[in-house]
C-alpha cells in the first residue's frame, strides 16, 4: 500500500486543482447578462416588507428608478434618504421607486427602513436571482427607466445625490433620451 501512496496523493491533487480551476473559471466567467442604456430590464416579481407581490409589469408606463442597496454597503445605506426624499417629491408626478435588497432578513431590512425613513417600496432579493438578471457587480446599482420600458441611465456605485437622482427623473418624466 505504501507505494501506491505518492501517486494517489497527485491524482487527489490533481482533481483539486481542476475542479477549483473550473469553480474559480466558471464564476469570473459566467455569462450575466450586462444591461447598458437603451435596453429593456428583466421582468421580476418579488415580495415587499409588507408582503405584498410587486411585478416589475405594474411599473409599465410610468417612470421607474429601481435601486439594488443592502445594509451591509456604506454609500447604499447614505443614499437612502436622498431617494426617499426625491421620491417624494415626484411620486404625485407618476415616479416609481422600488429599492431591491440583497437577500437580507426581512426584520434586519425594516428596521433599517424605519431607521432612516425610507416608504417607497423595498422588495426582498431572498435568492438574488433578480440580481443575477440585472448582472449586478457593485452596489449601490440604480437603473433609471423611461415609461417606454427602456433604461435611460445605470448608475453604478455611491452614494448618489438628490440632485443627481433629479436631473435623471427630469429625462424620464420628459420622455427624452
Amino acid at each position: 500500500m505504501k507505494r501506491y501512496r505518492k501517486p494517489i496523493q497527485y491524482i487527489v491533487l490533481f482533481l483539486v486543482l481542476l475542479i477549483g480551476g473550473y469553480a474559480v473559471g466558471h464564476t469570473l466567467f459566467a455569462s450575466t447578462a450586462v444591461l447598458k442604456t437603451g435596453d429593456e430590464p428583466p421582468a421580476f416579481k418579488l415580495l415587499s416588507l409588507d408582503g405584498s407581490v410587486h411585478d416589475s409589469a405594474e411599473y409599465a408606463g410610468k417612470p421607474l428608478i429601481i435601486n439594488f442597496w443592502g445594509t451591509f454597503c456604506p454609500p447604499c445605506r447614505d443614499e437612502m434618504p436622498a431617494l426617499q426624499n426625491v421620491y417624494e417629491r415626484w411620486q404625485d408626478k407618476g415616479v416609481q421607486l422600488v429599492g431591491i435588497n440583497l437577500s437580507e432578513d426581512k426584520l434586519s431590512v425594516e428596521s433599517f427602513a424605519r431607521q432612516v425613513g425610507a416608504h417607497f417600496p423595498i422588495l426582498l432579493d431572498r435568492n438574488r436571482q433578480t440580481e443575477k438578471r440585472f448582472g449586478l457587480k457593485q452596489y449601490p446599482t440604480t437603473f433609471f427607466v423611461y415609461p417606454n420600458g427602456k433604461i435611460e441611465a445605470i448608475l453604478i456605485g455611491g452614494p448618489l445625490t438628490e440632485e443627481q437622482i433629479e436631473a435623471h427623473i427630469e429625462k424620464l418624466v420628459a420622455g427624452r433620451s
